[in-house]
């Protein structure tokens, strides 16, 4: 089968699409057939040397989220069978990209999987496990602070996946959603159900202050400056602490897999409670390139490999 691996430290360059052994079903795992991996910022950070838990060793295959069809079953496997439907997240923290998603076919643990309604497509789906989930774990985060109902909620970066999926699951949650939009996005974020929408450029000072920020930028400081005393600031990556003397308490969100979690969000998508947008579908082989359109940025939606 084709993969793409990383054979060294580095940009997009150090991708390379080789010849890799086809998988084989071990007890408890499926083959799934790949139609569709999710390229995330954090398969650019693991190339870059820049993701959290430490380096990987060399080589190592990027990709976190999957859809796709069982292409084989192993051993004790009852619950899915050859051809079903399925979207999952390959626990790369734990994995290091052995294996990775970025592949024609993976071997995956059945608890990594949910079932893939018909009613999602493929592209659409693998935008849905890493960042859906982080999104609905650092929201479980700020609501330990017992914020009352309608408490105001800042969240940047609103126009990507995990920022997209936090105001969204937010504004279920009873908060009024304050959300930051790139530059010309304010209509996607708007449509998410956001109460408010603000600039890229808006001095965030002057907008608060709000009970809670979820960073999914993140920004760090000029995030947490909006955040009232005693307030809650979660980040998706280590942020420099917080100026003390405010009791703002700040948590890091690190992604954690939860597949009944996994399989409700992915239901909701399916369904319309939740959206999602994909930037564009590129082959597999142009893995390469779509890392540099990640490091460009001014993506509308996420990019998605299509093996």
């Amino acid at each position: 089968m084709l993969g793409v691996i990383a054979t060294a430290i580095g940009g997009p360059e150090v991708l390379q699409v080789t010849e890799l052994p086809d998988p084989e079903a071990g007890p408890g795992q499926v083959v799934v057939r790949v139609r569709a991996v999710c390229v995330h910022p954090a398969d650019v950070a693991s190339t870059t040397g820049e993701i959290p838990r430490g380096p990987v060793p060399l080589p190592f295959s990027p990709g976190w989220d999957i859809a796709g069809e069982v292409a084989s079953v192993g051993p004790g496997v009852t619950e899915l069978q050859v051809g079903d439907r399925v979207a999952g997240m390959i626990p790369w923290y734990l994995t290091r990209g052995n294996p990775g998603g970025y592949a024609e076919f993976v071997a995956a643990d059945t608890g990594w999987l949910v079932p893939l309604p018909d009613t999602l497509d493929f592209a659409a789906a693998a935008t849905v496990p890493l960042n859906a989930q982080t999104a609905h774990q650092g929201l479980a985060l700020i609501s330990t602070g017992l914020f009352p109902a309608g408490s105001t909620i800042l969240v940047t970066g609103a126009s990507g996946g995990v920022g997209g999926f936090a105001a969204q699951l937010a504004v279920q949650g009873g908060y009024r959603v304050l959300a930051q939009a790139a530059d010309g996005d304010e209509a996607w974020v708007q449509s998410l159900g956001a109460h408010e929408v603000v600039s890229r450029s808006a001095d965030l000072t002057a907008l608060g202050p709000v009970a809670a920020v979820f960073d999914a930028v993140p920004l760090g400081e000029p995030a947490a400056a909006a955040v009232q005393d005693r307030g809650v600031v979660v980040a998706t990556r280590p942020t420099p602490a917080i100026v003390p003397g405010r009791g703002v308490r700040q948590d890091l969100q690190l992604i954690r897999l939860d597949h009944d979690l996994l399989a409700d969000l992915v239901r909701q998508v399916a369904a319309g409670s939740l959206l999602t947008r994909v930037a564009a579908t590129l082959p597999l082989a142009e893995a390469a390139e779509a890392h540099r359109r990640v490091l460009a940025g001014g993506l509308h939606g996420k990019l998605v490999l299509t093996p």
